[in-house]
């Protein structure tokens, strides 16, 4: 039995594309689903020929930075500025 070849990675500024199979998008979706979460984008094919796009929802993604951007602000008004350094100790 023959493996197929590796997914395809394509990489833009922002995310990475990656094509899979339907089989294998079937077997791991839960996977497909946390990539991308992380921003990439899944394109899945049948038989060769593009059948589908998962793609990061934007909106969600958008409003989590809002939201973590605003608790920053409401922790300087109390501690003051910190470094980057003393934020990752």
């Amino acid at each position: 039995m023959t493996r197929p070849p590796p997914p395809s990675h394509k990489r833009s500024e922002r995310a990475i594309t990656r094509e899979v199979q339907a089989s294998e998008a079937k077997t791991n979706l839960s996977q497909l689903l946390d990539d991308v979460e992380r921003r990439e984008t899944i394109i899945i094919t049948h038989h060769g020929r593009l059948t589908a796009r998962i793609v990061p929802e934007t909106h969600r993604r958008q409003q989590e930075i809002d939201r973590a951007l605003a608790d920053i602000q409401e922790l300087r008004k109390h501690t003051g500025k910190i470094s980057f350094e003393e934020i990752l100790a």
